[in-house]
């Protein structure tokens, strides 16, 4: 598994990342009144999402049927059981956006 790191000290800022031999650009977004991290992602040149919220144990973009999407799960995670929920203090301590083949279990 592929860990996508996120800078929280640079949030907002956008950077580019392959998934799956494809190039995506992501922007992170943090809301500091309710203590939760956005995406918005672009793929091949057009934007696809805006503020896509990080949910703990749910894949991002779960709910598009579309091939212009990372063909891989990228999963809030936390693989030591100690964090059940994204927020300032938890993501990247202990949760992680994991990228990961759909058939593979992230432990639920």
């Amino acid at each position: 598994m592929k860990i996508i790191e996120i800078e929280k000290e640079n949030i907002p800022y956008r950077f580019d990342i392959s998934i799956a031999d494809e190039i995506f650009t992501f922007e992170v977004h943090y809301n500091s009144d309710y203590d939760f991290f956005t995406v918005d992602l672009e793929g091949g040149g057009e934007q696809l999402v805006f503020g896509e919220k990080l949910i703990y144990g749910l894949p991002l973009f779960y709910d598009v049927q579309d091939n212009r999407f990372p063909k891989l799960l990228i999963v809030p995670w936390d693989e030591s059981g100690n964090s059940t929920a994204v927020s300032w203090e938890t993501l990247e301590a202990s949760v992680f956006l994991y990228v990961m083949d759909k058939d593979e279990d992230n432990g639920e």
